[in-house]
């Protein structure tokens, strides 16, 4: 008795018919496209973790450089005139930019970091205030793979020195 094809116990589907036959089994046409695929794959992961790594190391810089504009702000703000405070009371900076400016310059250059420039600093409101901009470099590693090197990120502060409490 023989069983029909495709019954419980058969141990033989219509590829195993084929072959046994002598008849080559057809390709599918889908062969080869999970390689497809993981290769799509693998590039876009590898783009996604370049903007996160190299996003990252871009606000790092950006986030460094305010921070250092910051510093270099305050301490070219206390660079007052004190011979003008006794004279006056009113708090103003030196008449000299280069002697406020030069102070903002040696907060820049305490951070020991060549990727951090001092790249403008001014006096302005009557030399009430100091604004301070400082550059980051930034190099991007994933995405440098790509063309794309990095960049330089800035950051800004204005701060002014402080006259604390006016006694009336």
């Amino acid at each position: 008795m023989t069983r029909p094809r495709g019954a419980r116990g058969s141990h033989t589907t219509p590829l195993h018919d084929d072959v046994r036959k002598g008849r080559v089994p057809r390709l599918r046409a889908d062969r080869g496209s999970m390689s497809v695929f993981v290769v799509i794959f693998s590039v876009v992961v590898f783009l996604l973790a370049g903007l996160l790594v190299d996003g990252g190391a871009a606000i790092n810089a950006r986030l460094r450089a305010s921070d250092v504009a910051e510093q270099a702000a305050r301490a070219a703000a206390d660079q007052i005139d004190v011979e003008n405070l006794r004279a006056t009371g009113q708090v103003r900076l030196l008449g000299d930019e280069r002697a406020v400016c030069g102070r903002a310059q040696e907060i820049v250059d305490a951070h020991d970091d060549a990727k951090i420039k001092l790249t403008r600093c001014r006096t302005g409101a009557g030399q009430a205030e100091v604004t301070v901009a400082v550059s980051a470099r930034w190099d991007a590693l994933f995405l440098a793979a790509l063309g794309f090197a990095g960049s330089d990120m800035s950051g800004s502060a204005t701060a002014g020195p402080d006259p604390g409490d006016q006694q009336p």
